[in-house]
């Protein structure tokens, strides 16, 4: 366990300053300078013989990409190779029709299609206008395998001769999103054994000192295709901040030419002057926000007017705060919120009730974390006979499905505070999922998360005791807010990284889980309840239940026990 210094929740880039110092004088490049497997598949569709006349691109299934795509295969093409793109169509705008002609009964009129213009070039199709027609995609395949185009008639109801089939010769690529090939798959099950070959647009890149250069011109590329102003090396900085947090990794950069046209063009128009300034950027990023936070900013309301029920400070049995993540159908982006998370325990059998997924208010992935978590505490506690305590753990004032394991380490803190009667300090909020063998995994939203309990500790009022447990491993996804780092740096927040279980419950509880491997284990070194284990609590309470002392029984047991007698 170690806490987070305030330097490392905001990346820096220094590893990049040189590069990024000279993007004055860098050359533009365009968005498919960092697409190799996509450059790649497109030269093998136009060159190879060999390779497979479709090619099925994963992407958005916006204009934006299809021209991108457009740009990436005239720069690989022959400069007269036609290219068309079929963003929207039907089956008579792509294949074309025969139109009766009304003024002679005898005559038909041809109207060519958009694969007629495409014929010795290439043509970019939308999956999603493909599979909203039916018969579509069987005339295309027909198309592309027998390189001839049958004639229909434009109307059923209306006769006329159709003319022999015509030649083509056209290579197809096929844009959509993975949700839209996946469709397409289920229903052609051979589509990638021999009739298509398959590639994606990515939608981020790994920054290093071979590609960040190329990365800085396609930025480049992006200010001087939307009509932009220049930007300065620290604006470029707090781009890329706001991009290492857009794809949580501080050194991965996302691609989505969406995303940079929605933050440079507001960039551009707060700034002021000939370029653009990180204060600009800054400006930007905190107008989206401000546009954005109806939402969170009342769930915060609720909680300070106690209409929610969080505590920042104090200590309480069996409860704690854990991260969500809010994802609200109609809102643009997910916001974080804490959660309070509760459990209590009574003599019973050892079941460990979920009530989230009694109610039908958890999914499948939230009931496997908290099945694997029930399996740690119960290998932990290595009985020879099952708990005689059962519990229920429940996500207090929610009325929405959860899901996900990111609260399964909550939910263990919260069942062994119950378990051993010791108090959480509620001045900290916990996230992270658990394995089998208690090691902390990586988890989702992070920084969302963080921000959402650090706004509810700003209203309630920072104490400098608060702060947030978090997986060490989601250290590299860290990019919060200056307002958090500057907390941090004042001593007035946490946070705290951790690899397994026994770093976190010192933290909230005061006391280790279990002894270390190095520790002599003797009667004699314990005394007094300092000394104690979270884990040796529990054993206590258990003998305790199993030798009758200091058991509680209900008035009526004690009736039921004097009637047997009786």
């Amino acid at each position: 366990m170690h806490e987070v210094n305030w330097q490392s929740v905001i990346p820096r880039f220094p590893q990049f300053d040189q590069a990024i110092d000279t993007y004055s004088t860098l050359a533009p490049l365009p968005a498919g300078s960092l697409q190799p497997r996509l450059t790649n598949s497109i030269e093998r569709l136009l060159h190879d013989s060999h390779f497979p006349r479709m090619l099925v691109v994963t992407a958005p299934d916006i204009f934006d990409y299809f021209t991108l795509i457009k740009q990436m295969v005239s720069g690989a093409a022959e400069s007269d190779t036609p290219i068309v793109v079929a963003d929207h169509f039907d089956e008579k705008q792509l294949f074309g029709a025969v139109y009766h002609d009304s003024r002679d009964v005898t005559s038909s009129r041809i109207v060519h299609g958009l694969i007629h213009q495409a014929n010795n070039g290439l043509l970019i199709v939308s999956l999603r206008s493909l599979i909203s027609h039916f018969g579509v995609w069987s005339r295309l395949k027909s198309v592309l395998s027998k390189g001839k185009v049958s004639w229909t008639a434009a109307k059923n109801d209306n006769y006329c001769e159709l003319p022999e089939p015509e030649d083509v010769s056209v290579r197809v690529i096929i844009v959509g999103d993975r949700a839209d090939v996946a469709e397409l798959e289920s229903s052609e099950p051979e589509l990638f054994s021999g009739l298509s070959a398959y590639t994606e647009y990515e939608q981020d890149i790994q920054l290093d000192s071979d590609n960040v250069t190329e990365y800085l011109q396609t930025i480049k590329g992006f200010q001087q295709h939307f009509g932009l102003k220049e930007l300065e090396p620290e604006a470029i900085r707090r781009v890329m901040q706001a991009g290492a947090r857009f794809t949580e990794e501080q050194e991965r950069m996302p691609l989505c030419p969406l995303w940079y046209q929605s933050l440079l063009t507001e960039a551009d128009f707060q700034s002021p002057s000939e370029s653009i300034s990180k204060n600009s950027v800054d400006k930007a990023i905190q107008q989206k926000s401000y546009r954005e936070s109806y939402l969170p900013l009342r769930a915060v309301d609720d909680i300070h007017k106690g209409q929610v029920f969080i505590d920042t400070q104090g200590e309480h049995i069996g409860q704690i705060n854990g991260l969500t993540v809010i994802e609200m159908p109609g809102h643009p982006v997910a916001y974080g919120e804490p959660a309070r998370i509760s459990c209590v325990v009574h003599f019973g059998d050892g079941d460990v009730s979920d009530v989230e997924r009694k109610a039908d208010l958890a999914g499948n992935i939230h009931a496997k974390g908290m099945m694997i978590m029930q399996a740690f505490v119960s290998a932990a506690l290595d009985l020879d006979e099952a708990l005689p305590f059962s519990a229920s753990i429940v996500f207090e004032q929610s009325y929405c499905e959860v899901d996900g394991d990111s609260a399964s380490l909550a939910e263990l803190c919260a069942l062994v505070s119950a378990l051993s009667l010791q108090p959480i300090n509620q001045s900290i909020a916990v996230t992270g999922a658990v394995d089998q063998f208690g090691r902390i995994q990586a988890v989702g939203g992070i920084n969302e998360k963080i921000e959402g309990f650090y706004q509810v500790c700003l209203n309630k009022g920072l104490t400098g005791e608060q702060g947030v447990i978090l997986p060490r491993t989601n250290l590299s996804a860290l990019c919060l807010n200056q307002d958090i780092a500057n907390a941090m740096k004042e001593g007035k927040f946490h946070i705290w990284a951790v690899e397994h279980v026994n770093e976190t419950f010192p933290i909230i509880c005061g006391l280790p889980f279990e002894r270390t491997n190095n520790e002599n284990i003797t009667e004699e070194n314990i005394t007094d309840d300092s000394s104690e284990t979270l884990l040796e609590r529990i054993a206590a309470r258990i003998d305790a239940f199993h030798n009758g002392e200091q058991r509680h029984m209900s008035l009526i047991a004690r009736m039921r026990q004097w009637l047997k007698f009786h």
